[in-house]
Parts: structure tokens; C-alpha cells; sequence
């Protein structure tokens, strides 16, 4: 198992290929997550994308678009270990202690903010002036 495993939720009141488009534009995924390399494993059009994940950490990821109403729940998946220094495709061990926990909680913590700022500012763009409760 990842040492790193999140699993996040937003919804976003946009067009579910709107959002795909957006989630497709590699230029973005460096702004998303710049320290780390993303390799498209299984592209899934509508559905989202599945990357293998190298650089600070060594795993997987995954968008997927789940249409629901007239927006979509947005789904991220990070399931990493942090990277052997020096080399960015394998992971290194992480002690069985009270500090190595620390420091994953602390790695796991800083991915999973990351992703909040990251998602929540995707989410003013796309929503616009929308106001909640009102229809796409």
C-alpha cells in the first residue's frame, strides 16, 4: 500500500467536457502538481485520466468525472510513495516509527491542501458568477 493515499470529492456545476477539456491540458498539470511528472497510462476522454506519477513521488493518479445533475464530482486519487533522493522513478522507505508517520502525515497533508487550493480555484474559473443553488 502507498504510504500516500488520498481520495477527494468537489463538485463542480460545469459541463462534464467543459471540465475534460481542462483536465486534458498538460500545461495545467504542471501548475497542479510541479513537482511531480505525470504519465498518461490510460486516457478515458470524458471520464477523466489515469497518469503513473515519478519525480518527488513515485506511484499513481487519477482524475475521474463522474457526471451528477447538471455538474460533475470530480474524483482525485493519489496513491504515492515519496521518492528515493536522487532518483525520481523509485520510491524510498519510509521507517515504521513515530517520526517516518509523521513525516507522511506531514507529505500527506501538503498533497491534500495543494489539491483543495488547486480544485477550489478550478472551481471559481469554471463556475464563473454563479451564485449556489443556481443552475449551470
Amino acid at each position: 500500500m502507498a504510504s500516500v493515499d488520498l481520495v477527494d470529492e468537489t463538485y463542480v456545476v460545469v459541463d462534464r467536457a467543459q471540465l475534460a477539456l481542462v483536465v486534458a491540458d498538460r500545461t495545467r498539470w504542471q501548475l497542479w502538481w510541479p513537482e511531480l511528472t505525470l504519465t498518461v497510462f490510460m486516457d478515458r476522454g470524458l471520464d477523466g485520466i489515469r497518469w503513473s506519477v515519478s519525480g518527488a513521488m513515485v506511484g499513481s493518479s487519477e482524475i475521474w468525472l463522474e457526471q451528477v445533475g447538471d455538474g460533475v464530482l470530480l474524483h482525485y486519487y493519489l496513491r504515492a510513495d515519496p521518492a528515493l533522493p536522487g532518483s525520481p522513478a523509485m520510491a524510498r522507505t519510509i521507517p515504521a516509527s513515530p517520526h517516518g508517520r509523521r513525516q507522511i502525515d506531514a507529505l500527506r497533508n501538503r498533497h491534500a491542501m495543494a489539491w483543495k487550493r488547486t480544485v477550489w480555484a478550478l472551481k471559481d474559473e469554471l463556475e464563473g458568477g454563479r451564485r449556489p443553488g443556481d443552475p449551470r
